[in-house]
């Protein structure tokens, strides 16, 4: 696949398969059409609002997706490099007065800064080269307006169509590759009134095309939604961002795994399975409902919602290493009520009254703007739905110097758990219970100090001295916080009238 030249295999391979420029070859797969008819309002409704925007639509093919991108677009430019393809698109969509067709390799376009509100691309990135990719991030980071999005869909592991192929040189990456490599390009571009500015991509969402998995069992084609934004070297503990310090510090794979030895299979939040129970059992969740869980970490507690209760879970997760895990649980798990995305929780966008339910364990510590965040979960949820969070928490200050650096490393931002309800209520929340329960904290750390020693052997075994050495002294040191009166812990319920 490396030797020669990749632009020059990747025209053979399309030239191959855009002789007759139908959507089958287009997507190399015999149920094309029938896939279309579920994948395409999925896609689209993943996008953010198009009303007035400038779209570049990168690999636009045939222009399956150009004909609903036009329509509400102020105007499109739809670009890709095979001349069957373009003209198709042209005698389909040419009749529009808001598109542009350019047939072009994408490594060779050239477009004016700050052009364009949104970039959407569907099978573009796995033809090229990780230096043709850097370089392409680069430009569109370029192209894009300061607040603007990118969009684009990849086959991630291995191929998905069962069209025939001489040779495929198909890049197939994985999720973690293409978080990797977006999120590390950052441009500095001059700035009205605020000089040089660094900008890279955030993302906002990341999750598997479900048309795939239900019609393919297929977890492979995956999808991003990410935001340009201004980068600050100081943010995020010197990490280019906030995911990246999560992935690379607290939740590492091996550090996800370590918590879950402890919290028990499934689970990285305080008490595992048994206060699980005890939260969702305060729910009385019905089959058919519809579960947002912020924070899902690993799954343990929506598969247990979908296994008990028969309700559809969302699981988001900052962290794509949990994320991931949690998806390789879900294969074994087999339980379609259940999905998992790398999302940002404020900046995902749901429609309103979109779930019966918003469950957070243990997450919104990391979320500078609870209040905002508050209201949101308000609007997603349906007249009747309700809200259930356990969070870490803290006293009243002045904390000792110990915990202030504690949090300071975190990155946490704390609440009283007085504090954490009455910012309920300011979202428009009634019904809101508060209940400080640190000294359920403290018992079930102590449990869990009492299992970390009776496994400890095997711990070490799995993991390393190291490992569980962390992981008890990080225990105790939650105790003497406690005990100080800095570390809270907090259960919060409340309902949308």
């Amino acid at each position: 696949m490396e030797e020669g030249n990749p632009r020059l295999k990747m025209t053979e391979f399309w030239q191959e398969h855009s002789r007759q420029a139908t959507v089958q070859e287009m997507m190399l797969d015999s149920s094309a059409e029938l896939l279309t008819l579920q994948e395409l309002p999925e896609i689209l409704a993943l996008l953010p609002s198009l009303e007035g925007a400038t779209v570049l639509e990168l690999g636009a093919g045939i222009g399956r997706y150009t004909q609903h991108l036009l329509k509400q677009a102020h105007h499109v430019t739809a670009v890709d490099f095979m001349e069957k393809f373009v003209e198709k698109n042209k005698q389909d969509n040419g009749h529009h007065n808001n598109v542009d067709f350019i047939q072009s390799d994408v490594t060779s376009l050239n477009f004016s800064k700050n052009r364009f509100d949104l970039i959407f691309s569907n099978w573009l990135m796995m033809y090229l080269s990780d230096e043709e990719l850097l370089s392409l991030a680069k430009s569109m980071l370029v192209w894009l307006q300061p607040g603007g999005y990118l969009f684009f869909r990849e086959s991630c592991f291995h191929q998905s169509g069962d069209c025939k192929r001489d040779f495929n040189p198909t890049r197939y990456r994985t999720p973690a590759q293409y978080n990797h490599m977006m999120t590390s390009t950052v441009i500095v571009e001059e700035t009205e009134g605020a000089g040089k500015q660094a900008f890279g991509f955030d993302i906002v969402m990341s999750k598997a095309v479900q048309t795939y998995v239900k019609m393919k069992n297929n977890q492979n084609q995956v999808c991003w939604l990410m935001h340009k934004v201004p980068r600050n070297s100081g943010a995020n503990q010197g990490f280019n961002t906030f995911q990246e310090f999560l992935d690379k510090q607290q939740y590492s794979r091996r550090g996800i795994l370590r918590y879950e030895k402890i919290f028990g299979p499934g689970y990285v939040s305080t008490g595992g399975p048994s206060t699980t129970k005890e939260f969702v059992d305060l729910l009385n969740l019905s089959s058919g409902q519809k579960v947002l869980d912020v924070g899902c970490g690993i799954g343990g507690g929506d598969f247990y919602m979908a296994r008990t209760f028969g309700v559809e879970v969302l699981g988001m997760d900052l962290s794509s290493n949990m994320v991931e895990i949690a998806m390789e649980r879900a294969v074994k798990e087999n339980l379609p009520l259940v999905q998992f995305e790398v999302a940002d929780a404020t900046k995902r966008v749901f429609a309103e009254g979109s779930f019966d339910v918003v469950y957070s364990r243990d997450t919104i510590l990391h979320i500078a703007d609870k209040l905002e965040l508050f209201k949101h979960f308000y609007s997603w949820l349906k007249p009747g739905g309700k809200v259930l969070i356990s969070d870490y928490c803290c006293g009243e200050r002045p904390w000792s110097p110990e915990f202030q650096e504690y949090v300071k490393q975190r990155g946490y931002i704390l609440f009283t758990p007085q504090q954490y309800g009455k910012c309920l209520e300011q979202a428009g929340f009634t019904r809101v219970r508060a209940e400080d329960r640190t000294s359920q904290f403290i018992q079930v750390i102590k449990t869990e100090l009492e299992r970390a020693e009776a496994m400890r052997e095997g711990f070490i075994e799995e993991f390393s001295e190291e490992d569980y050495s962390a992981i008890v002294n990080g225990w105790r040191e939650k105790l003497q916080r406690c005990e100080k009166g800095d570390q809270r812990w907090g259960l919060f319920y409340a309902e949308r009238d």
